[in-house]
């Protein structure tokens, strides 16, 4: 039986697995089978931008907000670096956003924005550009803003 991709995606996952196992190799949605490999590594970039976003703006809800921090944003803070990091251990390929400077720049309007959102903190009032540098500071396990 063959299973429409655009009708059913998961069936048509589970029946693309059994033609590979069984060897038929000819029968392959190969077209299909190439977007849903490239939409793996996408997901990956989606999940490392957004723990970075997240992250970000955590660490200006820390530094424009001293008066509420506590430990559910320090929590936070670690979590996400925590995850940042394991995804990059787990997907070496995926540190060289770290580097990209369009990359942080969408990551850091994404945290900006969510700060702002998330405080009533007008969303010009934040740096336009991240200043923070991210191995010496965002990812540092033992730095956070506004604190020597």
């Amino acid at each position: 039986m063959r299973t429409n991709y655009e009708s059913d995606v998961v069936a048509w996952a589970k029946e693309q697995a059994q033609l590979i196992r069984s060897g038929r190799l000819d029968l392959l949605d190969l077209e299909h089978i190439a977007e849903e490999i490239e939409d793996v590594g996408k997901s990956e970039q989606r999940e490392l931008a957004n723990r970075m976003a997240v992250l970000l703006a955590h660490l200006l809800k820390w530094e424009y907000q001293p008066f509420r921090r506590g430990s559910g944003w320090q929590s936070t803070i670690r979590t996400q670096r925590s995850g940042i990091t394991r995804r990059i251990h787990k997907t070496p390929s995926l540190k060289s956003s770290l580097n990209d400077l369009d990359w942080l720049a969408d990551a850091w309007a994404d945290g900006r924005t969510m700060a702002s959102q998330e405080t009533d903190i007008d969303f010009d009032t934040f740096p336009e550009i991240c200043p923070w540098s991210i191995e010496s500071e965002i990812l540092n396990e033992n730095w956070l803003p506004g604190t020597v």
